[in-house]
């Protein structure tokens, strides 16, 4: 079967609500490698194995898109480069929140957007509708090194937006996204931020909030 043949079919068993999945090509002729990461270029693949490209497709334009896929197998079909096409990891786009409510990844974005352009170092804040998803949450969003507050369902977390100690909004931003992908719910704000710091001999900033320093 040819590549597109075989992409069309993958595609097609794919979850209806999917977002970005990985594709995994083992090429027939490892001779062939350089060739073939040639024509798939805008996908940026990469090599995994001297006979293995690896790359991928999204429908929210963080990668090529599914008919841009198509178009580069098209390539390696029209130059009579045969392999076995896989596919690897996939996201699904998160389920709707209830009415009235907002999805995390969203509320961050609100959050973020209602700073100065120039922040640097800020202190936030996940809070959970119900204290079941507190285990949860602090396992999907290890990366934001997240802290208990106290026993409210509220989990707290630093981010640098440069430099310094504390998660990159990127990466915040992906852990709620995780979160949402389990319909865990909640708010996020932003509790205490500072613009334009300059870190000297230090990580960041200290805050002194409730007797103690975070």
């Amino acid at each position: 079967m040819s590549l597109v043949g075989q992409w069309r079919e993958l595609a097609n068993g794919l979850p209806s609500g999917w977002r970005s999945t990985g594709l995994r090509l083992e090429l027939r002729d490892p001779e062939t490698a350089d060739r073939a990461a040639a024509l798939l270029g805008p996908a940026q693949p990469y090599r995994a194995a001297p006979d293995t490209l690896r790359f991928s497709s999204a429908r929210d334009g963080s990668a090529t898109g599914p008919d841009g896929i198509t178009r580069l197998l098209a390539r390696l079909d029209e130059a009579r480069i045969g392999g076995a096409l896989a596919l690897g990891s996939t996201d699904q786009t998160p389920p709707p929140p209830p009415r009235g409510e907002t999805l995390l990844a969203d509320a961050w974005d609100q959050a973020l957007a209602g700073l100065p352009s120039d922040w640097s170092d800020l202190y936030g804040e996940l809070t959970l509708l119900s204290s079941d998803y507190v285990e949860r949450a602090a396992v999907l969003c290890v990366q934001m090194n997240p802290r208990r507050d106290g026993d409210r369902a509220a989990l707290r977390f630093r981010c640098a937006r440069v430099a310094g100690y504390g998660v990159s909004p990127e990466m915040a931003r992906r852990c709620f996204e995780r979160a949402d992908l389990e319909a865990i719910r909640g708010t996020v704000k932003v509790l205490r931020a500072l613009s334009d710091t300059d870190h000297v001999a230090t990580q960041g900033p200290v805050w002194y909030l409730g007797g103690h320093t975070v």
